[in-house]
């Protein structure tokens, strides 16, 4: 989910850059003399939902609650079923693999 949100809202989401970024871009356009394209920005864009009704974190919240809930159940009971909930199979065993026994810097579990 991490990523899913940070792709929409978080640096460097595109969407944090219309939510942070263009606030002071609006006045330095209006220092700069371009009140007519700074006014359009601030009436057009600043403060705009980004789905009817909706700022992107009540979008994130929405599929938080919904979609991404429901699929950390299922994939919760799954494992659990099936590997004894043990998370991350693929890459404990990539990291068996890959690891050079006797080198500090590869130990197989912390210490």
């Amino acid at each position: 989910m991490g990523f899913v949100a940070g792709a929409v809202v978080g640096p460097p989401g595109f969407l944090h850059l219309c939510l942070v970024d263009v606030p002071p871009a609006v006045e330095l356009l209006r220092e700069a003399g371009h009140d007519s394209l700074a006014g359009e920005l601030q009436s057009r864009l600043v403060g705009r939902n980004v789905i009817e009704g909706r700022w992107t974190f009540q979008v994130v919240e929405e599929y938080d609650d919904g979609y991404y809930r429901l699929f950390k159940e299922l994939e919760a009971k799954a494992r659990d079923s099936l590997v004894l909930g043990k998370r991350h199979l693929y890459e404990a065993e990539m990291k068996e693999d890959r690891r050079t026994r006797g080198n500090p810097d590869h130990t197989a579990v912390p210490k």
